[in-house]
Formats: C-alpha cells, sequence, structure tokens
C-alpha cells in the first residue's frame, strides 16, 4: 500500500509556519506497516488542487489530505476534492446539528458560513471531529481512499488515531511488515557517523537513514520482514550493533529528547541540579523544566547576564570578574560552584559566553562559551568555539550542557563534541 500525503494552504508555500503534519502522518502511517511515497503542499488555489489530487489518485493507494476544512472563503479542500472526481456536494444534517449544538454550547451565534462544514461530496463518509468544528472524511475514489482532515495539529492527530487508522488497519492486507526506530546521537557530524557505521545496515532487509537536527544527529534504522517477529528481531539486532559501535554517543530513542534522558538519570539517583546562566539566558532551565516532574530533581536557577548579576547573585568576586572577565574558565567554575552551593544541589552548571554577532576580541571571538559542571567529585570546565549564529550557538550549549549532566550521571567521560571545531 503506497500513500501520499497532501497538505493545503499558502501559508505553507509561504513559509509562514512549519508544516509539521506531513511528518506526524508518515510516521503514523508507518505503524501501520504503510510507507509514505510522496509528500506534496499545494496553495489554495482550485486549479493546483485538482492537479494534486488527480496526480495522488494515480500514484498512490491511500492519500491524507490535510487542510482546508474551515468555513472561511480560502477553504476549499471539500468542494475540489468532490468536483475531481465529479462526485456533487449533499449536506450532512447529523453535522450541521453538531455544529449548532456546538455554538450554542459556548453562547456564540454560528455565523452562516460554518454552515459549508457541513457539506461532503456525495458517497463520503464523515468523520466526526471530537474537540473542533470541521469533521473531516473519507472518500474511495475507485482503488484510491482519500481521507480529508483539518490542518489544526491537534485535531488532525487526535482523527487520525480514532478516525483514520483503525479504518486503514481494516482494509489493510499486509504482505511485507515494516518496522523502524529512531536513535537520537549528539556529538558526532552525520558523515562521520556514516563512516563510523558504513558496514552496519549496508545491504539487505534492513537500512539504516540519516537526519540532522540540529543539533543532534538521528539514525533512522528500518527493518522489512514476512512478520511483525521477524521484522523486530532484525531491528533489534541493528540497533544493538549501533549501540555497541557508537557508545555513549547515542543519548535516547524515539520521543527521549537529551532533557529527558538526563531528568530521568538525575531522578533515578535521587540527584538534584541547579543552574547559573548568562550566555544562554534561561535557556537551560527552560530546557530542564520543559519535562513534567522537573521538580523531583530542579532546585532552581540564576539568569545572571550583567556582571554586576553574577556578583550580586551569585557572589562572584568583583576582582575575578575584572582580571579574568566573564567568558573565561574560572568564572564559570565559580558560577557553577556557588549556584550548588546557594541551592544545595548536588550538581551544579554553568554557561558563559559570546553568542554574538558581536563581541568577541581577538582572545576571546565570537563563539567562545565556557561550562563548567560542579558536583561532590570537583569541578569540571571547559571551553568551546563554536561559529554559528547566536540562536544555534545557545542550542548547542545548552544541549552540551545537559549532555555532560547525562554522562556524570552515567560515569562517562565528559568528551567534547566533534561536530564543530572546537578552541586549541
Amino acid at each position: 500500500m503506497k500513500a501520499e500525503i497532501l497538505t493545503i494552504g499558502d501559508e505553507l508555500l509561504r513559509g509562514e509556519i512549519v508544516d509539521s503534519n506531513k511528518a506526524v502522518l508518515s510516521e503514523r502511517l508507518l505503524r501501520l506497516d504503510i510507507e509514505t511515497r510522496f509528500h506534496t503542499s499545494v496553495r489554495d488555489d482550485p486549479a493546483d488542487m485538482e492537479d494534486a489530487f488527480r496526480r495522488a489518485a494515480g500514484r498512490a493507494d491511500v492519500v491524507l489530505v490535510s487542510g482546508g476544512l474551515g468555513p472561511t472563503r480560502d477553504d476549499l479542500t471539500t468542494e475540489v476534492l468532490g468536483a475531481s472526481f465529479g462526485r456533487p456536494l449533499v449536506l450532512d444534517p447529523p453535522s450541521l446539528a453538531a455544529l449548532r449544538t456546538f455554538y450554542a454550547s459556548v453562547g456564540r451565534e454560528m455565523a452562516p458560513n460554518n454552515e459549508k462544514q457541513a457539506w461532503f461530496p456525495e458517497g463520503a463518509e464523515v468523520l466526526p471531529n471530537p474537540i473542533g468544528t470541521a469533521p473531516g472524511f473519507m472518500l474511495a475514489v475507485g482503488s484510491v481512499v482519500f481521507f480529508s482532515l483539518p490542518g489544526v495539529p491537534r485535531e488532525l492527530v487526535r482523527m487520525l488515531d480514532e478516525q483514520v487508522l483503525p479504518r486503514l488497519a481494516a482494509r489493510r492486507a499486509p504482505s511485507e511488515v515494516v518496522r523502524a526506530r529512531l536513535l537520537r546521537t549528539f556529538g558526532m557530524g552525520e558523515s562521520n557517523l556514516d563512516d563510523v557505521l558504513k558496514d552496519i545496515a549496508s545491504s539487505g532487509d534492513v537500512t539504516l537513514g540519516f537526519r540532522t537536527a540540529f543539533p543532534d544527529n538521528y539514525l533512522r534504522p528500518l527493518a522489512r520482514a514476512k512478520s511483525a517477529a521477524e521484522a523486530d528481531a532484525k531491528l533489534t539486532h541493528v540497533c544493538d550493533a549501533i549501540r555497541a559501535r557508537l557508545g555513549v554517543l547515542v543519548y535516547g530513542e524515539g520521543d527521549e529528547t537529551m532533557e529527558r534522558v538526563a531528568g530521568a538519570l538525575l531522578r533515578a539517583q535521587r540527584k538534584t541540579i541547579a543552574v547559573a546562566e548568562s550566555c544562554t539566558g534561561g535557556l537551560l532551565a527552560e530546557h530542564i523544566t520543559s519535562v513534567p516532574g522537573a521538580s523531583e530533581y530542579f532546585l532552581g536557577g540564576v539568569t545572571a547576564y550583567a556582571n554586576s548579576a553574577k556578583e550580586a547573585l551569585l557572589g562572584i568576586p568583583r576582582s575575578l570578574l575584572e582580571r579574568e572577565g566573564a567568558v573565561s574558565e574560572p568564572v564559570a567554575r565559580k558560577m557553577a560552584e556557588q549556584v550548588r552551593e546557594r541551592f544545595g544541589a548536588d550538581v551544579g552548571l554553568s554557561t558563559t559566553g559570546i553568542s554574538g554577532p558581536d563581541g568577541g576580541t581577538k582572545d576571546k571571538p565570537v563563539g567562545l562559551v565556557h561550562l563548567a559542571l560542579a558536583d561532590a567529585a570537583g569541578t569540571h570546565a571547559d571551553h568551546f568555539v563554536f561559529p554559528v549564529d547566536r540562536e544555534r550557538h545557545r542550542a548547542l550549549t545548552v544541549q552540551l550542557a545537559l549532555d555532560w549532566v547525562r554522562r556524570r550521571m552515567l560515569g562517562a567521560p565528559l568528551d567534547p563534541p566533534t561536530i564543530l571545531r572546537r578552541k586549541k
């Protein structure tokens, strides 16, 4: 079964929003062993939309359409999809009644144009939307089946799981099972990863894909077999081989972000952490606290951007700041040690650097960053030059700091990343 993902909207083509729906839809389809063969985006133009619908019908078995189901003049998916295959629109009274009930329940008068959301191509099966006003629908065109879903991500995901995937599973008669995993790595570039793993999954029914998601690199092993058990066994074998080869460079799998992994290790070892930030401006604390349950191990943080703040909030001696400068190893060490002591944490973590685009000197160029980690074993500090833009410099610094925490909890060396050159 071949699938095509078709997303609709001028805002996608103009780059106003990131089209995350394609990735979600493809990932969910793969769970049913359905591989997505085509990704298409099209603007809110009837001629372009009809062309995209007809192309999809000619090369795919299932087409998932996202967007264009709203009540406004530029929401054209329903009428254009129907017209593309000679299906006039018909009113679905239960959908209209549901719309009126919804607006009444929130104390609002339903605008006349909302009624268009209750009209569907003749022969379509309506797919209820439990958390939005736009129902979806399934339309069979010959041997091809179209599923039209709202573009709002949370509505799309809910309907996909509850309405679309069960119907596809019932239609699916698999002759081949496909299984895939996502391994997250940090610290080595994509080309080097490929070289290190060149003899793993190099042929046969298991393939290995590579994807950069700065500052990480993802590995996507995929296995094909006649049964789920056989595919899972092949996948486990290749994942074990990758982990054995890369060691601690593989930090997570699936949706395990660095902050989740580091946090889980802190929680498991009943350790606490506090952070002192300068160049990252609170971003490190934000990443840590984005994990539910972070209060079990995160005690707090200090964003001490100005020297006066470092002195007043962390007790960094003015003489040290004047002698070494804020971006220096002695200051980074002192920041980590002081925040650990002041919060009574097991681990103190600090960042100070020059994210740019200005502020650098010959001795301390833009991109320079100092990190320090203080715990009962002592204080570890290092410095790097990351020649990237301001946003990526801060993101990379945060990821490296969290990786230090992860490695410390694992008892692994705090090795520097090789993805970018380091100072000296």
